[in-house]
């Protein structure tokens, strides 16, 4: 399973959010469980909440997107970087054909949207 934490997943783990504790989890103790961080949903999360970022880049397990060329093309069509860089991630990739799962806890955000999510909010 592949899951992408948005900007308000990532402040929620650094809150002590309950069910982003257990996902971060299941990564570490099962295979075939991933969890990524879009870089431009790590920034706007870190403003929301300063240190965000460091603490989840020390978390084993969890993988930094950075923005590349075709992200950055991606984002800049796009009103917010943090959603738009987590909507990107999610989209089917070769190592990713299925996609991803988006880790929100703002599901909100994502009515309308052509991307799975999964809700957090306890």
């Amino acid at each position: 399973m592949h899951i992408v934490l948005d900007d308000t997943a990532m402040a929620a783990v650094s809150q002590g959010n309950v069910l982003a504790s257990r996902l971060i989890h299941r990564t570490h103790v099962e295979s075939g469980w991933y969890l990524y961080a879009p870089v431009c949903a790590l920034v706007e999360a870190d403003r929301a909440r300063p240190g965000t970022a460091e603490h989840l880049a020390a978390l084993p397990g969890i993988t930094v997107l950075d923005l590349d060329l075709p992200a950055a093309l991606a984002v800049a069509r796009q009103d917010t970087w943090a959603a738009a860089h987590a909507q990107y991630a999610a989209q089917p990739t070769p190592d990713r054909p299925d996609g991803a799962i988006i880790a929100t806890t703002a599901p909100e955000r994502w009515v309308g949207q052509s991307v799975r999510v999964l809700d957090l909010t306890p």
